[in-house]
């Protein structure tokens, strides 16, 4: 799976600015102590030790902000050394003052620990709930390359609206894209009912038609078991692809879906619907009927599935993301770099960079490798 698929590393920025945020209240209480003691006047900086263990709270442990309470408290007291014996009960009511503070940092510490150790069991729940419900593919299967590019909407999100899943079947491969209507934890719970239909059927529908009404059906039985439920209420636009491994052709059915763009070189077009399906979920408003095309995919040939998240992103003017001609631009390029390129030019295009959920999915027929000659 592409990069762009992946939860990545924090970066050099992020550990160098997490390493000074530890080591700035050190560095408060050496300029203030540098301060107090160099100044001529002699000038009451001591005062803005009270900042250090304020500071520590946001990145120390409960005993480091303690700890560096005490070393504030310690710095205060030998500032005064040679100063007035009339200034003991300020310096006694200014310790107390910084001993309160350490006090009030340590607690809020403390809740900080704890709200990071349940954001840290939260995000491995949600890594473990991503496996299952939006897994990585394979780089490949059976006679076709796959390439993925994912990336959530929400802040920190892994699973969004957009779903995707390929499975090798008897004789080919099956694959599904799909968007469910609207975002949050509604949508991705119409998503995985969607993802668990398919998987449980994949391998015995006898064709795609077939496959796309167990996908309704998926959804009106989950509404019958959990009535309160929203996803049942939810539509979604799906496209299955089907690749023989026997036959040089895709067969594709779309339920209200963008159009799969075929690349063959530099030349892309998209693939022709003539009579597209309801989206998922809206079947029962008109009389079920399902289409499925079929073109030509030799090697060599990509498809690309993609969600409204890629063509309808769009730039200051309004303009829509020009999609097909970036691909014909990308012909070239390496179909396991392109997900990564498409999801940096995404970002740059958008005038508010990625504000929707976005799923795209190149499939690659690799060229037959030529023998060379006995």
């Amino acid at each position: 799976m592409s990069d762009a698929g992946r939860r990545r590393p924090p970066g050099k920025a992020e550990r160098t600015q997490f390493n000074l945020g530890r080591a700035l209240p050190f560095l408060i209480l050496a300029v203030t102590a540098a301060a107090d003691v160099f100044t001529p006047d002699r000038e009451r900086f001591e005062r803005l030790l009270v900042a250090a263990p304020a500071l520590a709270a946001v990145t120390w442990s409960v005993r480091g902000t303690i700890g560096i309470g005490l070393l504030a408290m310690g710095v205060r007291a030998l500032l005064h050394l040679d100063r007035d014996e009339t200034l003991v009960p300020e310096l006694l009511a200014s310790e107390v003052v910084l001993a309160l503070v350490t006090a009030a940092s340590a607690w809020v510490s403390r809740v900080r620990t704890r709200y990071e150790q349940d954001l840290r069991e939260v995000t491995a729940v949600a890594e473990v709930v991503q496996r299952v419900v939006l897994r990585p593919l394979p780089d490949r299967l059976g006679r076709f390359d796959l390439h993925l590019l994912y990336v959530a909407a929400a802040a920190k999100a892994r699973i969004g609206g957009d779903f995707y899943e390929a499975v090798r079947v008897p004789g080919g491969v099956r694959i599904m894209l799909g968007d469910v209507q609207g975002k949050g934890l509604g949508a991705v719970e119409t998503a995985s009912v969607l993802l668990g239909t398919f998987r449980a059927t994949v391998n015995t529908a006898p064709d795609l038609a077939a496959l796309a009404d167990t996908l309704d059906e998926g959804l009106t039985r989950y509404g019958g078991w959990d009535p309160e439920s929203d996803a049942a209420e939810r539509f979604a636009t799906v496209v299955l692809v089907e690749l023989p491994d026997d036959r040089d052709i895709a067969r594709l059915l779309s339920c209200g879906h963008p159009a799969p763009l075929i690349q063959r070189g530099s030349e892309v077009t998209p693939v022709a619907f003539a009579d597209p399906s309801l989206p998922v979920n809206l079947a029962g408003l008109a009389e079920s009927h399902h289409r499925i095309e079929e073109v030509p995919f030799g090697a060599g040939d990509r498809i690309l599935l993609y969600t409204d998240g890629v063509s309808e992103t769009r730039d200051r003017a309004g303009t829509f993301y020009p999609l097909e001609l970036r691909l014909r631009g990308w012909a070239r390029k390496p179909d396991a770099e392109l997900p990564d390129i498409l999801h940096r030019d995404l970002a740059a295009y958008g005038i508010d960079g990625l504000d929707d959920d976005v799923a795209a999915l190149l499939v690659v027929r690799p060229p037959v490798p030529v023998r060379p000659a006995s």
